[in-house]
């Protein structure tokens, strides 16, 4: 992995962006965000994680202790299924509505699916290295064009707010994922484009994630 390793520091700069982002909103907004520890609902959202975040995120989880990871990948496995069997309501909803990304991504985000990096105590088993859309989940963020906002914060509709773009993220993620491909010698840049569930992420290997298959 040590291939990787000025990827890894370009996208933990991307990170820390982020967070500075959050700090700043949690500063001029603070009464409107309420996260607080052990709250969990945006550890049961469902999104996808590009490569360089998916192969990040595996980085770090092998470094976890045996019985952690191993009780993670049981979790994991159930993960997968719950996931399956949401593709599967999705496309019959798709077939009754039509194939309208707006409708799918409304679909997906009322889907919730547990983590499996969330611990039965309702903590994070990677929080310092959690992905970008789980830091920026209590702000106001704008991606596929449109405002998103946790259910659970006080921000009121009607109101003006900064919002953190998702959007240009995305755009970084699949720029970093595509120079990961190159670096590992893998002519399929359309992987760049690819996303992975955290479940994926880290009960795969990381030669896997990236060329689609196993050693």
């Amino acid at each position: 992995m040590t291939v990787f390793a000025d990827i890894f520091r370009e996208y933990e700069g991307l990170v820390a962006k982020a967070d500075v982002v959050f700090r700043e909103m949690a500063r001029d907004y603070g009464s409107s965000i309420n996260c607080r520890p052990q709250c969990a609902d945006c550890c049961h959202a469902v999104f996808g994680l590009f490569l360089v975040e998916a192969a990040y995120l595996k980085q770090q989880f092998e470094k976890l202790p045996a019985e952690d990871r191993q009780e993670a990948l049981a979790r994991a496995d159930k993960a997968d299924k719950e996931l399956r069997r949401m593709e599967q309501r999705l496309e019959q909803r798709l077939r009754h509505y039509g194939d309208d990304p707006r409708t799918l991504a409304e679909a997906m985000g009322r889907e919730r699916v547990r983590c499996p990096l969330l611990t039965d105590g309702s903590e994070c088993l990677l929080y310092p290295y959690r992905p970008i859309t789980c830091r920026a989940y209590g702000i106001p963020t704008v991606s596929g064009g449109r405002l998103h906002v946790c259910w659970k914060s006080g921000f009121k509709k009607g109101q003006s707010y900064p919002a953190f773009n998702l959007d240009a993220v995305y755009k970084e993620l699949y720029r970093l994922s595509g120079i990961l491909l190159e670096k590992a010698g893998c002519g399929d840049g359309e992987r760049a484009s690819l996303l992975f569930s955290v479940a994926k992420s880290i009960s795969t290997d990381v030669q896997e994630l990236i060329t689609g298959s196993s050693a």
